[in-house]
Formats: C-alpha cells, sequence, structure tokens
C-alpha cells in the first residue's frame, strides 16, 4: 500500500482493494490508493468497456485492484448506478439550473443582484 495508513473502517472486508474513506471522492467508493470511484469503473462496465480495456487505461492500477472494482460494482450495483445517475450531466443541469447549449457549451442562469 505504499506507506498509506489505512483505517480498519476503510476496507471492506469482501471487497480488500475499495474503500470509503470521508473527504475522498465524497466518501463515496473507490479504489484504495487512488481517487478513481467505483461509479466510474461501474459506468465503463455499464457502456460495454472490457475488461482488458479496463486494464490499459488503468494500467498504474494493480490488475487485482479493477477486478475487485468491478465485482464491487456487480454487488452493488443499486448503490452505483445511483451515483453515475446523480453525477449525470442531466442531473447537474437540473441541480445548478444550467443548459447545455447546441454549441456545446454549458450556460449557466445569470443571478439578480
Amino acid at each position: 500500500m505504499r506507506g498509506t495508513a489505512v483505517r480498519k473502517s476503510e476496507l471492506m472486508s469482501s471487497h480488500p482493494y475499495i474503500v470509503h474513506t470521508k473527504g475522498v471522492c465524497g466518501g463515496r467508493a473507490r479504489i484504495r490508493d487512488s481517487r478513481i470511484p467505483v461509479s466510474v469503473i461501474g459506468e465503463s462496465v455499464r457502456g460495454g468497456e472490457s475488461r482488458d480495456n479496463l486494464l490499459f487505461l488503468y494500467s498504474h492500477i494493480e490488475p487485482a485492484a479493477i477486478d475487485d472494482a468491478i465485482g464491487y460494482y456487480l454487488d452493488h450495483r443499486e448503490e452505483v448506478d445511483g451515483e453515475i445517475k446523480a453525477n449525470s450531466l442531466e442531473a447537474v443541469l437540473a441541480e445548478t439550473g444550467a443548459v447545455l447549449g447546441v454549441d456545446g457549451v454549458i450556460r449557466f442562469p445569470k443571478h439578480a443582484r
């Protein structure tokens, strides 16, 4: 673990490479020793990304950690899919009142002073 102390409460016993840390990635499940949320891996899996391509894209992460993130996603699909939905462009636009223009530029509403 590259000399990093991990609190026991961070470790997910059935998923040793997955941690939840208050203040890191919003406390969401992430790959240990990284800032890669499981939701990023889950969204890739949902989109049909292959394991081999994930290993290529995240070559700095141990293959076992990628496998564990995939497993965590499959075991906690409802939780992770909820995170993916909450962080979608549509959800963020709705929450902020912003609009995506046909030119691809996000415009935020002007606030009255």
